[in-house]
């Protein structure tokens, strides 16, 4: 199992904290978010990362070569990460993926437990649902009474939405296949570069096909935060803490 991490994004909602300091790496009180994220998926036995970086690449980098020598890691430069959005960060993977993956953003605080509960479950290719009120803001999933997803998306209804996809997902090597080659279409013959990925997830479980069947995994009963905005970052310095005595 892979793990691939995408780090790309300027964080302008976080400024003036990541004007020199990208968001995963900001200091939540004796660690920052990439540290967590990374120990949570060694001690749920991952140890082969790929990491899409773009703002303060080096940064990040020397971060994780100094602090974690014993992963494998592979670093991949987003170069025009200011242009573009987290479906172009995805489709420079491409050639990197063995078989399947762990898909995460960067600017989650998560308990590690949620990575066990994908890992554990049944589903080949899943997401992790936090089963609470969304907003307009958030990627909210609609799904069947199997769980599995019918839409995903910020254009979600909420008064239909099961919840917010939290940014974790199992994906299969047969979802990944079907998805990078949607990515190529996407990129390198319509030149869209500029999608949140959940687009693509959507183009493929329209198809209807039992192979590319994406489910729910509802981990409400654990905490997570995605870090976006000033507020947000106050309350990461809380909730840091409490997980940390988790790991």
């Amino acid at each position: 199992m892979q793990a691939v991490i995408l780090a790309a994004g300027i964080a302008k909602r976080l400024r003036p904290y990541t004007n020199e300091t990208p968001k995963c790496l900001l200091d939540l009180g004796g660690g920052n978010i990439l540290q967590h994220t990374i120990n949570n998926l060694i001690n749920c036995g991952i140890n082969d990362f790929i990491f899409v970086l773009g703002f303060k690449a080096e940064m990040i980098k020397d971060f994780i070569e100094k602090n974690f020598k014993n992963i494998n890691s592979r670093f991949i430069l987003n170069p025009d990460y200011e242009n573009n959005n987290n479906s172009y960060s995805l489709w420079l993977t491409k050639d990197y993926v063995n078989n399947q993956v762990l898909l995460l953003d960067s600017d989650i605080l998560f308990d590690k437990r949620i990575v066990n509960k994908l890992l554990d479950s049944n589903f080949e290719t899943c997401i992790a649902l936090k089963n609470h009120k969304a907003d307009e803001e958030q990627i909210k999933v609609l799904t069947d009474n199997k769980s599995r997803v019918l839409k995903i998306g910020k254009d979600v209804d909420l008064k239909k939405s099961a919840g917010e996809s939290i940014g974790i997902e199992k994906l299969s090597k047969n979802f990944l296949n079907e998805m990078y080659k949607v990515l190529d279409r996407k990129i390198l013959r319509e030149n869209n570069v500029n999608e949140f990925y959940e687009v693509t997830f959507q183009e493929l479980i329209d198809r209807n096909n039992d192979l590319l069947n994406m489910y729910a995994v509802d981990v409400s009963e654990y905490e997570c935060l995605e870090i976006d905005t000033i507020e947000d970052f106050q309350k990461a310095k809380i909730l840091f803490k409490e997980l940390e005595y988790k790991i």
